[in-house]
This record gives structure tokens, sequence and C-alpha cells, in this order.
């Protein structure tokens, strides 16, 4: 997704007492550091929120050509699925549960069918392909942050959107970490490995914001 991430509801103090609350209301909630995933999960709200060793990471509402690229990745990805009956694609916001104390909202996940178990009533357990889109506002957060999560959580396949440098990163799980699959610049096309046959015109994926509706 990689968007900054805003002001949580409350902040540390530098010399480690008790948090401050940032408005009034959260003081509804508890001071960062001590959420459980329970109450993570029951939270109400309609923003990107992240949850990360008992704090929350609220993220700011992704812009409209964000959300292009991802809705036209979405419809290829998700037909695809269909048209093979490979599993399920969902995108933000939803959590995927990474593991104990660590969930992540990727702009697109893929789950198998044959994981189907792993869907649960408020979150996923993992995923099989998951998809970001990179800003430049904070890029290191899918490019580094995420990277190293979504390995260390197993996901087989990572694609890396940037429109930045236009360009896809595909990359593939090897070990304990990422190889990359392919570097996809425009006038090529962006392949699975996890998926035979699907591929993506980079062109395409680029050109969304800007495409007819």
């Amino acid at each position: 997704m990689g968007r900054a991430a805003a002001s949580t509801d409350v902040q540390e103090r530098a010399d480690g007492t008790a948090p401050e609350p940032a408005w009034d209301v959260a003081r509804l909630f508890p001071p960062q550091g001590f959420w459980s995933e329970e109450e993570y999960l029951s939270l109400p709200t309609n923003h990107l929120v992240e949850f990360s060793d008992g704090r929350i990471e609220v993220l700011p509402m992704p812009n409209p050509p964000h959300q292009l690229i991802v809705r036209f990745l979405y419809d290829v990805l998700s037909a695809f699925a269909r048209a093979h009956a490979l599993g399920q694609v969902l995108f933000a916001p939803f959590p995927v549960r990474l593991w104990p104390g660590k969930y992540r909202e990727p702009d697109l996940a893929f789950l198998r069918t044959e994981h189907r178990d792993r869907i649960l009533s408020d979150c996923w357990e993992g995923a099989d392909i998951v998809m970001e889109v990179v800003s430049e506002s904070n890029c290191d957060h899918d490019l580094v942050t995420k990277r190293r999560e979504y390995a260390q959580a197993g996901i087989p396949e990572y694609w890396m959107v940037d429109p930045g440098e236009e360009a896809v990163t595909v990359l593939l799980l090897e070990g304990d970490g990422y190889e990359t699959h392919g570097t996809f610049g425009r006038g090529t096309k962006a392949t699975s490995a996890l998926l035979p046959g699907f591929a993506v015109s980079v062109d395409d994926v680029l050109d969304a914001p800007s495409a007819p509706a």
C-alpha cells in the first residue's frame, strides 16, 4: 500500500511514561502498545488500520490514481481466478493476519480454493499472493517493511506496483526471503510464477488512472 502512516490515536512519550490521547475519543481505546487482536478486529472504522505488536497504525486514505490501479488489478486477477476456479481475491480495507500480533491490509490479496479454511469471519490467515501499489510518500513501507513481513509470513508471491518507477516487480518466496521473479517495465507483461498463464500489461496497469471509464 505504501501510504505514510498517519498519527495514531495515542502517542508514546519520549520518557516512556503513560501516553496521552491525541483527542478525547481516544480515551475510549487502549493506549498504544496495549491493544489486543480482539480489540483491533472489533474497531469500528472505515479507515485503513493495521496492527503491529499491540499498536494500531492508521493509514491515510488512498488517492484516486492509486485506487484506479488497484481496481484494474482486481478486475484482471479476479476474472482470471474465476475463469479457472482458482480461489478468491479481495481488496483493502480488510485485515490479513500474518502471525499473532501482526495484521496488514494489502491492496489486493489472493487465496487459493484449497486454502479456504484460512478464511475467517473477521480476517484471512495469510494469503497466497499479495499486491501493493507503492506511493512516493512512504515507499519503504512496501519496498522494505512489508517485503520482510510478507516473506516472514510465508506468502509465496508478492507484487509491488511502483508508478513512480513505472515498473511492476514480482517476488517469489525462496526459503526465508524473496527472490525477484521479474521486474517488468512499460511495453512488457508482468507474469505470475504461482499462477501459470496469468499476465498483465504493465502499460495497462500504469495507465489505469487515465483510462476511459
